[in-house]
């Protein structure tokens, strides 16, 4: 009596969804075994698929078929479930015609090792087969068609979700704030991969283990594209028709930090010493430096040249004293609060009035993107009628399609940020207010990274701090007693 090796298989994709579970087929079976009289030697069950070549528990079973003294049969639910691809399948055949496999049982399909037996089987392989790849081609075409109508074609990236109405993505309440604070706080420079991570996990925003987010799942999140509206797929550009939660700018300015950060260099531990690379020695133009002195009543933190260009005089100065020094000089460039009141609704006034004469720009920009769009079809007809190389072709479309993208978030800003001076301006009071509020701060990380944004040619000298301030602040600005040094 011919032994039978029973094969049970179902893969998790999306073509064989409605094919009967294994527990389905095994019940199916082994009553049509009972019913046949069929004697299994073996059972053999796999979850994969059978498009490629592989698979671990059919090639096992294969080799027992090699191996084995007496022909066998094989029994499974039909023959797709055997082969879905010409490899497999031809190994089957091969196996039949050198008589190792004498018989092929299905309860869905007839089957006999004749000529006429051989050929119908063929043919159940080649239509398994054909199946499977004109799914994949049904599959490859609909995405196709999704990229044309600028919708995301898988599953919705982090900070979006996927809207079964729409058939594309839009922004998640939650996580999409998230991803514009990532952006924001990032490009600035004070944040590395790890502790941008620690940041989202403080907010709540945490990987699906309930983890912070590892420093690869950041790199990805700070690369993405299609935070720009942006689609990236096979290598190729195609434009979003939804949000965009970044600007270009932001966007080049973290890729920008990113690069220069490819290779980091490590850092020691420095001591909490809040003003050091402030400031520069007057007399010999050498750093500051600083280091802790002990004496009477306890600990002090002092701050001095380093020496390093040559001989100099200069003495200590305590930190308590450079404070006061630095906290005199903000007081001369700062706005009481009423007069911060009267400016900012002066500029929200001309804000307002900047808005009615914006027109030309907007049809400017208009024109500007009806070029774009008319440089992309001619750019594709090019690259189909052979006139160009694929990868000049690439390289030209997502430039353009970045221009378009530009474009597209200057028409969604116009109206907002109103002409070009205004919100320098508005930046501007907001920092002489601020340096009034520091100016009776003890923030001194707050009060160091104000005096370096906008105080210039920072020096020490006879125990005294002497700066300028920038173009915008001589308007504010009282005599400054530094003045004749620092020039």
């Amino acid at each position: 009596m011919t032994k039978y090796f029973l094969y049970a298989r179902k893969s998790t994709e999306d073509e064989e969804r409605q094919v009967m579970s294994i527990e389905a087929q095994l019940a199916e079976l082994n009553e049509f075994a009972k019913r046949e009289n069929i004697l299994i030697a073996q059972t053999y069950i796999e979850s994969k698929s059978a498009k490629k070549p592989g698979r671990e528990v059919f090639n096992e079973m294969m080799k027992e078929v090699q191996q084995s003294t007496e022909p066998v049969g094989l029994l499974a639910w039909h023959p797709d479930r055997l082969a879905r691809n010409s490899i497999d399948g031809g190994q089957i055949i091969y196996s039949i015609d050198i008589e190792k496999i004498v018989s092929l049982r299905f309860p869905t399909f007839w089957f006999e090792p004749t000529p006429q037996g051989l050929f119908m089987l063929q043919v159940a392989f080649g239509q398994s087969k054909y199946y499977s790849d004109n799914l994949s081609e049904n599959v490859k075409r609909g995405v196709r068609q999704k990229l044309r109508r600028g919708e995301w074609p898988t599953k919705a990236p982090f900070g979006y979700i996927n809207n079964p109405k729409t058939r594309n993505i839009e922004p998640d309440p939650l996580k999409a704030r998230a991803v514009k604070k990532v952006f924001a706080e990032f490009a600035t420079g004070n944040y590395t991969l790890a502790s941008m991570s620690q940041r989202l996990s403080f907010w709540g925003v945490v990987n699906g283990s309930g983890k912070p987010f590892g420093k690869a799942q950041m790199h990805r999140i700070l690369t993405n594209k299609a935070y720009l509206g942006m689609i990236n797929h096979s290598g190729e550009s195609y434009e979003g028709k939804f949000s965009a939660l970044i600007d270009m700018a932001t966007f080049e300015a973290v890729q920008k930090i990113l690069k220069s950060r490819a290779r980091p260099r490590k850092k020691k531990e420095s001591h909490n010493f809040p003003f050091t690379g402030l400031f520069t020695c007057q007399e010999c133009s050498a750093a500051i430096t600083a280091q802790f002195a002990h004496g009477h009543g306890g600990t002090y933190r002092y701050y001095r040249c380093t020496k390093r260009l040559g001989p100099c005089s200069q003495k200590y100065v305590q930190e308590h004293e450079l404070v006061e020094q630095i906290k005199t000089q903000l007081q001369t460039i700062s706005i009481s609060d009423d007069w911060y009141a009267k400016g900012l609704a002066q500029i929200e006034q001309w804000e307002k009035e900047s808005k009615n004469n914006n027109v030309s720009f907007a049809q400017n920009l208009e024109t500007k993107t009806q070029e774009t769009d008319k440089k992309l079809n001619i750019l594709v007809d090019s690259y189909l009628d052979g006139t160009i190389e694929k990868e000049i072709y690439l390289i030209k479309k997502e430039e353009l399609i970045k221009q378009k993208t530009d474009l597209n978030q200057k028409k969604s800003d116009f109206g907002r940020k109103g002409v070009s001076w205004i919100e320098p301006m508005r930046t501007f009071w907001k920092a002489a207010h601020q340096a009034k509020k520091l100016a009776a701060s003890n923030d001194f990380g707050e009060i160091k990274s104000f005096v370096a944004e906008h105080g210039t040619n920072r020096r020490l000298g006879g125990r005294k701090v002497c700066l300028l301030w920038g173009n915008s602040w001589p308007i504010l600005a009282e005599k400054n007693p530094c003045t004749e040094l620092s020039g």
